[in-house]
């Protein structure tokens, strides 16, 4: 086995794809981390930014949380309605582009992709930062940590989605298992206290008294913007529809069924248990940083195995929330680049019937961003839930369209409850913008029309391509002049015997370069004769044209190159075949032991040339 194949896995043939559809048990892992474990940093975003408001900002989380509770419900209706109406695939690209436009759906495209890096950046981050919570002598390494944690997820998703969710499988259902766990003896100590339980650690005193600070309708709104971060994700089922087992819909719809569920039930246990315990958040950016889950852990739990247990299902789930990202980004590629706005390349799958290239892709702008925030989660919180909350606006705008044109049964209903989507996710990114521009949402904002004009660049291009590649004639076949054959060589070897002899075959007009410089052994100069010449005359074929190229400097490639495309531009309208013989090596580190001057020379004409210069490539294996 080689070591690709180690790591990577042995290569899927196309006829394996049924066998990686997943089921709900894989699905929720697959598609739902990002929403679940945004159930560990949406309820922080919302406290940290209530810090200066002391235990006052506490009582602030539950009609905060209950406000985002009921717009995942309106969410999830939506995205039931979007899969049931696009059993293939309804992501917000294909729904705006089909029922609103062109330019709608790659506005909704470049929103969910930015989402998506971000959706990747904040979740390892998060997931360390619960880590350097636990082990505090950790807090200096948190980008060395973020960044290895995003090379092992970027790797578990080269290897396939079927493996990836089984990978993922067990972390999920733990870190479920621990918050169930967790919210059900809070709520019991709590109702058997009678509301006011004693906790086991107590939280950290709060830096700030509230009797201090006023509040505004402003830090409200900045306090709900952070906490919509709980809803990323919740589109990424609708997005990998095909992904899951027949009947299809109806398994992405339980998947989407249990996750906001969870969710849902994770949202509301942390709201009550933080007012119940009085639990207030840290400074993210200070070296005594405690996640509100480790803050509540221990309040409820101790410092002890079950603590110990649940932390490290956070910090798993956490990392391993960017998963939903590295599942779905790619599909978003694939679909936008055949419709030709991006790299046609990304419509391709890679060994593992996974689309590689956006794996790779979405791992470097992740890496990227991480290493620029510093894999701090509160640095990156101000640029998210723009794109998720404006890519579920226009996807629901889309449905509406939908069922406006299909008029169905059940078209009013489904278009009432589109549009109720609508407008509360539009309402959603008007406060999320306005709440965080300052801070970081910006960046978004400009990010998303730049993403747009690069993709229309793409299309642009491809258009000029096809306009200049069409040629509705048919195969023209009466010039079939030879073409003029030029074989550079270095020496006299069984490499230029070789690829004289193909040149022979190919035309009677043959020229071969020598580049005589003080450095160049002359034995091809001086045994032409008999090498060459009367080889040729004996063959009755014509001699071929043996041609010096002084080189005072030294030089090899240059004089080669630039005499063929001169060539090239004195017999205009005649095909010239550049012949260039190479030497290839059975091992890959033998090659540093040659020059590489036939692989530059063939970079040099393929770059310079033109439609009447081929470059051939002659090779002897070395064996």
């Amino acid at each position: 086995m080689s070591i690709i194949d180690l790591i990577l896995g042995r290569p899927l043939a196309s006829s394996d794809e049924r066998a990686q559809q997943i089921g709900v048990a894989k699905g929720i892992p697959i598609f739902g981390l990002d929403a679940l474990s945004s159930a560990a940093y949406g309820p922080e975003a919302a406290l940290t930014l209530l810090i200066p408001l002391g235990l006052a900002g506490v009582a602030y989380i539950v009609p905060l949380s209950t406000s985002i509770i009921a717009l995942l419900v309106i969410v999830f209706f939506s995205y039931r309605q979007t899969i049931a109406a696009y059993p293939n695939g309804g992501g917000s690209y294909t729904v705006a582009r089909e029922n609103l436009g062109t330019f709608p759906g790659l506005v909704a495209a470049a929103a969910l992709m930015i989402d998506y890096v971000l959706t990747a950046a904040v979740g390892i981050s998060a997931g360390i930062g619960a880590l350097t919570s636990a082990v505090p002598s950790l807090h200096a390494r948190t980008l060395e940590l973020c960044l290895g944690a995003l090379v092992i997820i970027t790797l578990v998703n080269l290897r396939g989605l079927s493996e990836a969710g089984g990978v993922f499988l067990l972390p999920t259902y733990l870190f479920l298992g621990c918050m169930v766990t967790a919210i059900a003896i809070g709520v019991f100590q709590t109702l058997a206290s009678g509301g006011n339980p004693h906790p086991i650690i107590a939280p950290p005193a709060p830096a700030a008294s509230g009797a201090m600070v006023g509040v505004s309708v402003w830090l409200i709104m900045k306090a709900f913007a952070s906490g919509c971060t709980a809803l990323t994700g919740v589109e990424a089922v609708s997005n990998g529809v095909k992904a899951f087992r027949e009947p299809t819909a109806q398994t992405a719809q339980r998947t989407l069924g249990l996750i906001i569920a969870a969710l849902i039930i994770m949202l509301a246990g942390i709201a009550f248990l933080v007012r119940s315990y009085h639990i207030v958040a840290t400074d993210p950016n200070g070296n005594s940083y405690q996640s509100i889950l480790s803050m509540l852990f221990l309040a409820v739990s101790g410092r002890g195995w079950f603590y110990y247990t649940a932390i490290a299902s956070v910090l798993l789930v956490l990392v391993f929330s960017a998963n939903t990202a590295f599942a779905d980004f790619p599909r978003v590629c694939r679909a936008i680049a055949e419709d030709f706005f991006l790299p046609i390349s990304l419509a391709t799958r890679g060994r593992r019937l996974v689309y590689s290239q956006g794996v790779l892709i979405l791992a470097a702008l992740t890496g990227a961003l991480l290493i620029g925030f510093g894999g701090v989660t509160d640095r990156l919180i101000p640029l998210y839930a723009v794109g998720a909350f404006l890519a579920f606006t226009l996807s629901q705008a889309g449905m509406v369209a939908h069922w406006l044109r299909e008029k169905g049964p059940h078209a009013i209903r489904n278009m009432i409850v589109n549009a109720i989507g609508a407008i509360a996710t539009g309402a959603t990114v008007l406060v999320v913008i306005a709440a965080k521009f300052v801070e970081g949402a910006w960046i978004t904002v400009i990010a998303i029309p730049a993403l747009l004009a690069l993709m229309y660049g793409v299309r642009r291009h491809y258009d000029r391509v096809h306009e200049a590649l069409a040629s509705p004639e048919p195969l023209e076949l009466g010039d079939l002049t030879e073409p003029l054959v030029i074989v550079p060589l270095q020496q006299w070897s069984k490499i230029a015997k070789h690829a004289l002899c193909l040149a022979f075959s190919i035309s009677k007009n043959i020229r071969v370069l020598f580049v005589a410089s003080e450095d160049c052994s002359d034995e091809l100069h001086n045994d032409w004769n008999s090498h060459v010449s009367a080889a040729a005359q004996a063959a009755n074929a014509q001699i071929p044209e043996l041609i010096l190229l002084p080189s005072p400097y030294r030089f090899v490639v240059q004089p080669i190159a630039d005499y063929i495309l001169q060539a090239s531009k004195d017999n205009p309208g005649t095909r010239i075949i550049a012949i260039v013989p190479e030497l290839i090596e059975q091992r890959w580190y033998n090659y540093f032991l040659h020059s590489q001057r036939a692989t530059l020379l063939k970079a040099l004409l393929l770059l310079k040339g033109n439609n009447d210069l081929f470059v051939m490539n002659v090779p002897w294996y070395f064996k």
